[in-house]
């Protein structure tokens, strides 16, 4: 056995004490540790190469190795190995957002999700597709891109065989389903279940008839309309309308 794992973490401090291990907290298991390389009173960790001098800090690290999760969500399933990532966690639920954007007025749960935001601001975009020029600051972003290479359509329908890249698109696909409607106009009684769908009707208020007939004076704020009219003039043959519109 090698000489250097022996020491015994009894303290918080590093020791050549002979004892051949450290008892895991919670666990009743005995782990063998090694003397660190630096050979300043640092331990190792026997499953990889970290190193400390504080058996405190030597325990909650072997959590990565052990999958234990010892903080709990009092209002939810979530376990973490850390206090700290628990205590970010609990913003979900109590909404507190401490990072401000001092830009504009953004705020944000997590500091990584300010340092995202910043990024809109200075027009950062790091993060590059290896397949075309497509640039974005976010790497969550471009992961949803590359999909569109891959082919990849990891988000399943659970009612029908429809399938999608986006999470988000998956949702607007349910609302198929359930007949759920949440975007209402504020003029009528209108209701929408995609976003689009209600910019589209909104134009019928605001007398917004963006797409104008070239051959005779009928206007419509719909495409689908526009289409249908343009078919009326001596039967034009779709390619037609569409080099008109």
């Amino acid at each position: 056995e090698d000489e250097n794992c022996s020491i015994h973490l009894a303290d918080d401090s590093a020791t050549n004490d002979p004892p051949p291990g450290i008892l895991l907290e919670g666990s009743g298991v005995e782990m063998s540790i090694c003397r660190g390389s630096s050979g300043k009173g640092t331990v190792q960790c026997p499953a990889c190469e970290y190193e400390t001098a504080s058996k405190r800090h030597l325990r909650i690290h072997f959590r990565i190795h052990t999958g234990e999760k010892p903080f709990e969500c009092s209002d939810c399933n979530y376990k973490a190995a850390h206090m700290s990532n628990l205590k970010r966690h609990m913003r979900t639920h109590t909404g507190d957002k401490p990072f401000e954007c001092s830009e504009c007025n953004y705020k944000a749960a997590h500091l990584g999700n300010l340092k995202l935001h910043i990024r809109s601001h200075r027009g950062d975009k790091p993060f590059e597709c290896s397949e075309c020029n497509y640039k974005t600051a976010e790497k969550c972003a471009l992961k949803r891109h590359l999909q569109i290479h891959t082919g990849d359509k990891p988000f399943q329908c659970s009612e029908c065989n429809f399938k999608t890249a986006q999470k988000s698109t998956l949702k607007r696909h349910m609302q198929t389903h359930t007949g759920e409607k949440p975007f209402e106009c504020t003029d009528c009684n209108y209701k929408a279940a995609q976003l689009t769908h209600l910019k589209t009707h909104m134009r019928t208020h605001a007398g917004d008839k963006q797409y104008e007939c070239s051959l005779c004076s009928y206007k419509s704020s719909q495409i689908s309309s526009f289409t249908q009219h343009m078919q009326n003039h001596s039967s034009l043959p779709v390619a037609s309308v569409s080099a008109v519109i």
